[in-house]
């Protein structure tokens, strides 16, 4: 679903906070590996990006905002030096606010004499309590972002038990909520998630056995040639040094709750996240989604991009043939540029621009991943009308979203969900379709089959939270008291 492109307004999808990428390759030039990662990566941010390098004696970063190409040059690339690890990151800021150069990451904490560098995906739920706690024992915090807050916490019990993987560890049984981190010391990489696996993480190893890579996604690693080792478990803690990769279950493993969003529409389409081809997951999606609501039609679309293979699956699965009826500007991303009112009139037609010739006078099926707000929905209904459209179907490859999510992704209360405030009917009349179905939780469950777990969190559509919500970071998402009082009394499932 296209989202919008101009400052202050608020984007109707949800948005991934961020994706991290790390190297540990002696010999290699780590800063320009992760830079080429960045890029794979960059679907999951854009509005920072940073690499923190480690040269075994010292630790210097460059980060700033922007797009990966807009920060990184032939020149800051060479100011980082030569290295042996390597970390970046880049950034969609939810939690910790604005974008904001102090907010972009790797965060640089130091450790006495040492200097570490940080990157996370995924967002704590107990920062305010760990905050306040690190405040008390003397450290000092200014960026005000839950990695900091993070990477504090991991230098302050460093200190304490005098190893950076102890500090990692009593850290880890700390953190509550979604994080799947990156640390580069001078000399190693750190790579760790929560022990939900909520977020992805998984690890890559350069040909002849040069380096190791970890990436959020599995396509960071094929833009810089590394094969595909496993996913970093959850709970789990891995350590790349010159003595190779080592691993330790740094703390318990819970319930698994990967995001199930990742394969909706967060990753890219040419990852593999836990053993499931997202690709194929959308595919079988679509097919799903033609078996549970079928309708009469003439052409089947896929609002791009993420919509398309799902489109091709309903098209499958119905007989009704696919077509590219809506076209994708791709140079069109966030833009710092202030719009005109005309422009903001344009709204959607920056980003997406159907064909005529293509839809006039035809029934359409349109394949979408989500309805968050439900303001791109209804433009873009508009727009197929406005192209010639006799009919508009939606039909939508994820469940309603009714709930707010505390684990990285971009919503704010239950009030800006639309779904959570109107029936299907209501929808449907409100944006304008000819009809409107979703899939079924179950149904969207039966698309992961190839997936080495059935473990997800699926809290956005169920209000089923996998880490509990402390109460001051809850009562501000939730649309009533009631609302916050049913989660928590059990009554949503």
């Amino acid at each position: 679903m296209a989202d919008s492109i101009f400052p202050g307004e608020q984007p109707d999808r949800l948005e991934e906070e961020c994706g991290v990428f790390g190297v540990y390759a002696p010999g290699e030039d780590v800063a320009r590996l992760t830079c080429y990662g960045l890029q794979a990566l960059q679907h999951r941010g854009q509005e920072s990006a940073g690499i923190a390098v480690g040269d075994g004696s010292t630790v210097i970063e460059a980060k700033d905002l922007g797009l990966v190409t807009q920060v990184f040059d032939e020149a800051t690339l060479a100011g980082l030096g030569e290295g042996v690890v390597a970390i970046g990151h880049v950034r969609y800021s939810t939690s910790g606010g604005k974008a904001s150069w102090e907010a972009a990451q790797p965060h640089i904490s130091a450790i006495d004499d040492t200097l570490i560098a940080l990157a996370h995906n995924g967002t704590l739920v107990n920062t305010n309590h760990l905050r306040a706690q690190l405040i008390d024992e003397g450290e000092h915090l200014r960026a005000g972002t839950d990695s900091e807050v993070a990477a504090k916490a991991i230098g302050h019990l460093t200190r304490q038990t005098h190893h950076l993987r102890e500090g990692i560890r009593y850290a880890m049984e700390n953190l509550e909520g979604a994080y799947a981190m990156v640390l580069a010391s001078p000399e190693a990489l750190y790579a760790f998630r929560d022990p939900h696996g909520i977020r992805p993480l998984c690890i890559g190893q350069l040909p002849e056995g040069r380096g190791w890579v970890v990436s959020s996604e599995t396509c960071g690693l094929d833009i810089v040639g590394a094969e595909y080792v496993r996913d970093v478990e959850p709970g789990e803690m891995v350590r790349f040094t010159a003595e190779g990769m080592v691993s330790e279950q740094a703390v318990p493993p819970r319930p698994r709750a990967a995001c199930i969003f990742e394969y909706v529409y967060f990753a890219r389409p040419d990852s593999v996240l836990d053993g499931q081809s997202v690709y194929q997951a959308r595919r079988a999606m679509g097919r799903i989604l033609a078996d549970e609501a079928p309708v009469e039609a003439d052409l089947v679309l896929g609002v791009p991009d993420s919509g398309v293979p799902a489109a091709l699956g309903y098209s499958e699965a119905s007989g009704i043939p696919f077509t590219d009826g809506i076209v994708k500007n791709r140079y069109v991303g966030r833009t710092f540029i202030q719009p005109t009112q005309a422009m903001r009139q344009l709204g959607i037609r920056l980003k997406l621009n159907p064909l005529p010739s293509v839809i006039s006078g035809k029934r359409l099926v349109v394949i979408d991943d989500s309805i968050v707000r439900g303001n791109t929905s209804k433009k873009l209904v508009q727009m197929l009308r406005d192209a010639g459209a006799a009919e508009v179907h939606l039909r939508i490859v994820s469940p309603e979203v009714l709930w707010p999510c505390f684990y990285g992704i971009d919503t704010d209360t239950r009030e800006q969900l639309i779904a959570a405030n109107m029936t299907l009917e209501e929808m449907n009349d409100w944006i304008g379709s000819d009809s409107l179905a979703f899939i079924t939780l179950d149904g969207l469950r039966a698309s992961l089959a190839d997936a080495g777990h059935d473990g997800f969190c699926t809290a956005c559509f169920t209000g089923d939270y996998p880490v509990p919500i402390p109460d001051d970071v809850a009562k501000k998402s939730f649309l009533t008291r009631k609302d916050f009082e049913a989660v928590y009394a059990g009554e949503v499932s």
